[in-house]
């Protein structure tokens, strides 16, 4: 084989979406700045963040809604959208779904579903909707009107319709909002099955991290306009990083910690090994992330924490609890240990993963 074809032989394929310095305002007041993302064929991304933090802009203008102020979109090498050229939303071969299920009424499900393949053969048509009734667990609904279909079921022949014509990239924005928790604790795991079997890429805009987690396999947060960290779901749970992402992602606190050699911090709750000490130093007061599972109930521990709060969740109690130093942190206790509000409970280090902030991370 020769040099060039083994040179072209290792060229890796561009991503599948790749955004490069995204920016776009609206009366002159910054919605998206300077974003960069990348997204691979195959992969599922999930955007989270508080309402206005510029995540439903984000995927308008990945669709091509809007133009950006600055910055490019690309997908498979090919430029999208820039400040001056755009290419329009039906030739980007992106499918969208919105929070608000928009289906024809006078048409059948197979109808609705062949809207996006009118130009197919018959036969491929009625084919791929045979095929994704059966993969969305709707089979033999060809006939039925959507009048006649719960919400839960209309959401899933929405998605069909989105992915009848197998886009390159499927948004979903907000797209399991308007169902019950029951129907989305189904139905996201089901979506997220769907499209790694059709090898359809997707991102999520949703306030739910939860839903983010067990959708996507990135998870970016958006704040202020700001991608503040684009990272799998593991990473930002346990390696967030800055503070907005500890508090939004999670349950969690923040306790005082000082750092007393290279590797080690002191808090309240003991002397801890740090996993990175760059940029601190000795005497360095910082703060230590916490989050529930960091610290576990123990009846025979001599550490102790008074119960403020208590919440009980079925498997586990989650307490709220007050140590001696006057800070107050959160504990999970296996169901069965049911304690006062007031009573001083043992409690047991269980942290793995020791984050730290300092006054550069805010």
């Amino acid at each position: 084989m020769s040099a060039t074809a083994n040179k072209n032989k290792e060229q890796k394929s561009p991503p599948l979406l790749e955004l490069r310095g995204i920016s776009f305002a609206a009366a002159d007041k910054p919605i998206v700045s300077d974003v960069d993302l990348t997204l691979e064929q195959g992969e599922i991304g999930a955007i989270i963040g508080p309402s206005g933090s510029g995540k439903s802009t984000l995927m308008r203008l990945i669709a091509g809604f809007e133009l950006p102020h600055g910055g490019s979109i690309m997908m498979n090498g090919q430029t999208l959208s820039t400040t001056e050229h755009s290419v329009e939303p039906e030739n980007r071969g992106v499918g969208m779904v919105f929070q608000d299920i928009v289906m024809f009424p006078h048409l059948t499900v197979a109808q609705n579903i062949a809207f996006g393949i009118s130009r197919w053969q018959p036969d491929k048509q009625q084919e791929r909707i045979r095929e994704l009734l059966s993969l969305f667990g709707l089979p033999g609904f060809e006939d039925r009107y959507p009048h006649s279909l719960s919400g839960g079921e209309q959401q899933r022949i929405a998605l069909a319709r989105s992915m009848a014509r197998r886009p390159n990239l499927l948004l979903l924005d907000e797209a399991f909002s308007s169902l019950d928790f029951v129907h989305r604790q189904k139905l996201v795991p089901q979506v997220r099955e769907i499209l790694k079997n059709e090898n359809i890429s997707a991102i999520l805009v949703t306030h739910d991290h939860n839903e983010a987690f067990v959708l996507a396999d990135q998870v970016g947060i958006m704040q202020n306009g700001h991608l503040e960290q684009w990272d799998t779901p593991f990473n930002l749970y346990h390696k967030p990083g800055n503070r907005f992402a500890a508090r939004f992602v999670g349950e969690g606190v923040l306790i005082a910690a000082k750092v007393i050699d290279t590797q080690k911090v002191q808090t309240a709750i003991g002397i801890h090994s740090l996993d990175n000490s760059d940029n601190l130093q000795i005497g360095d007061r910082v703060e230590m992330l916490l989050r529930p599972d960091d610290i576990l109930h123990d009846d025979e521990s001599d550490f102790k924490g008074k119960v403020l709060q208590k919440s009980f969740r079925g498997s586990h109690f989650l307490y709220q609890v007050q140590l001696e130093s006057n800070e107050q942190i959160f504990c999970l206790a296996d169901s069965h240990h049911d304690h006062r509000i007031g009573e001083w409970i043992g409690l047991n280090s269980n942290i793995e993963h020791v984050v730290i902030f300092n006054d550069i991370d805010k």
